[in-house]
């Protein structure tokens, strides 16, 4: 039992780490480089600055941020359902 609850531990863990890098890779990349010429067309600047200029210098490091708290707290509460919290 213990093996088998490590091992859907271990697969949850890399199903929410796989899903928020994919998050960070699309935002990081998609917005920053890809997307950032139509994003400055069509989305609405902020102050003075296009939109895509903004996502690519401080909407990403946001993103991170937000993602890394995000981790944080899924990985306390998925730690406690399969038994593994450091209470």
């Amino acid at each position: 039992m213990e093996k088998n609850n490590a091992r859907s531990h271990r697969i949850a863990c890399l199903k929410l780490t796989l899903t928020l890098l994919a998050v960070w890779a699309f935002v990081s990349f998609g917005c920053s480089i890809l997307f950032r010429p139509w994003m400055d067309t069509n989305m609405p600047a902020i102050g003075s600055v296009p939109f895509g200029f903004w996502m690519a210098q401080q909407g990403s490091i946001i993103c991170f941020v937000f993602l890394l708290i995000v981790y944080a707290v899924c990985m306390r509460r998925l730690d406690g359902k399969h038994g593994f919290s450091e209470e």
